[in-house]
């Protein structure tokens, strides 16, 4: 008998599988940023040219996704896979040899392409792999612990190729991860065609990808120039625009790019909530906490790699055990507002952090707080934003899953980020007291700004919690069922 990709051992080499890529694609957006430095030496580039490095392959990921997510269901999950790996690969042996600015800022833009066919694929792999609640509670568990941690690995990582090898060594090391992840689609994953009956809707894809990338650069702008200049305003509102009529027109086209009957879902909206907040707060997180252990503290390149394991660790003991043992019994409503809850304690404790602090007293609680609480999203949060889909709408949700996480990190970086430098000049200025007048520090005014920052991303955790209490249904969410399409 032939061994079908449905035996229970080819399911498991699935996962592994989708999950390596995955990995590859999530650290990307993170491995970069410790090499900027290093990078920005030998090639030459300013200052205000190296954000470009992160933000072309955010661009390039986000604003094609849904596109990816159809061309998934278009082609099939094996195709779209190898198509993806194959390209990621290539555009980072480009990147890694680049001889200049420009060569690497197209590499990176390439890398988000094949990255936003990739990621739907392999969620939308999964999603039709494991159907049986147990072993989908486990598989899920799994690849969220993956996902959620790949920004911290990619800091980890980042610093140790800089560090030991070189900063193009951070974009190389991809083709390892492409090669053993291509093997395991080629060996375990399905050949099974397309649907035949979807159809490319080309108005809508031009309106999404025009109106996502409209968005994602208005926030990528507000990094570098704040909220108050135009071109970031005038950017976010063409894309709401265009994602507006981008919704207006899925509601009349014979074969949407992403069908409404996906987010027509009470639990399924909480899921996608719940990662978007997320994803804020991992992204604020991981960019604040980096800066303070270099900066502020003046730890290496690896050493803030190392330092964020505890993060790591509890993140994947709590997705793999609790989420995977408590997913499948009692669904994702009692997980995933305490995680919220525990994501929101652990930001407050980032709050505290002092100028001279001690790790194991000021950082790592944070750290283990935090990373318990983001298993306890992803993983029921995944899943539960993909139970129900019928397969020829796999490829579209997972797409949705990717781009809210995605336009959560963009949103995350911009306006924390922007908060922090808005709080750190107001810091900054010297206030009269009697006939002096007393002025802060440069290093307590960066505080105060990281301190501000972390109590909005604590303010965002605390909604989401609220919102997703109220939004999730109780019960665990079926893995298979007909959805009710929209007129």
């Amino acid at each position: 008998m032939q061994n079908t990709p449905t035996s229970h051992a080819r399911r498991w080499w699935v996962l592994v599988t989708v999950s390596v890529s995955q990995l590859m694609v999530a650290l990307d957006s993170t491995v970069i940023n410790i090499a900027l430095p290093r990078a920005q030496v030998d090639l030459n580039f300013s200052v205000a040219n190296r954000q470009w490095l992160i933000t072309a392959y955010a661009l390039a990921f986000g604003s094609l996704m849904f596109l990816g997510g159809r061309l998934s269901d278009l082609w099939g999950r094996r195709t779209s896979l190898m198509v993806g790996l194959v390209g990621f690969a290539l555009a980072s042996a480009v990147g890694g040899a680049a001889s200049s600015f420009t060569v690497l800022v197209c590499a990176r833009a390439a890398q988000g392409v094949f990255g936003a066919l990739l990621a739907p694929a392999a969620l939308a792999a999964l999603t039709l792999t494991f159907r049986e609640p147990h072993e989908r509670a486990k598989a899920f568990s799994i690849f969220g612990a993956v996902g959620g941690s790949g920004a911290a690995i990619g800091l980890l990582l980042g610093g140790a190729l800089t560090q030991w090898a070189s900063w193009r060594w951070c974009l190389t090391i991809n083709l390892f991860f492409a090669a053993l992840s291509l093997i395991g689609v080629v060996l375990f994953v399905e050949r099974g065609r397309g649907e035949r009956a979807i159809h490319l809707d080309l108005v809508g894809t031009m309106l999404v990808s025009a109106g996502l990338f409209a968005v994602v650069f208005g926030l990528g702008h507000a990094v570098t120039t704040g909220w108050g200049n135009f071109d970031t305003w005038f950017s976010l509102g063409v894309g709401t625009v265009l994602v507006a009529l981008f919704v207006g027109w899925q509601k009349r086209s014979s074969f949407p790019l992403l069908p409404l009957r996906i987010v027509a879902n009470r639990t399924r909206g909480g899921s996608l909530i719940a990662l978007y907040v997320t994803n804020i707060g991992m992204f604020g997180l991981s960019l604040f906490l980096a800066y303070y252990l270099q900066n502020t503290l003046g730890y290496s390149p690896m050493k803030t790699g190392l330092l964020f394991l505890p993060l790591v660790a509890s993140l994947a003991f709590s997705a793999s055990l609790a989420s995977a043992r408590l997913l499948a019994l009692v669904g994702p409503r009692p997980l995933v507002p305490v995680g919220m809850l525990l994501g929101m304690m652990g930001m407050i404790l980032f709050t505290k952090l002092p100028a001279d602090a001690d790790y194991l007293g000021h950082v790592m609680p944070g750290l283990i707080v935090t990373g318990l609480g983001l298993g306890l999203i992803y993983a029921p949060a995944t899943a539960s934003a993909t139970a129900g889909v019928e397969p020829r709408d796999a490829g579209a949700a997972s797409a949705m899953v990717n781009t809210v996480q995605q336009i959560g990190g963009s949103v995350g970086t911009a306006t924390l980020n922007t908060i922090a430098v808005i709080s750190y000049r107001r810091a900054l200025t010297c206030h009269p007291v009697g006939a002096t007048s007393a002025c802060v520090t440069g290093t307590a005014a960066t505080l105060h700004g990281y301190a501000v920052a972390f109590w909005w991303a604590a303010g965002f955790f605390g909604v989401g919690a609220l919102v997703t209490f109220f939004l999730l249904e109780s019960g665990v969410p079926e893995p298979e069922g007909e959805l009710v399409a929209l007129n």
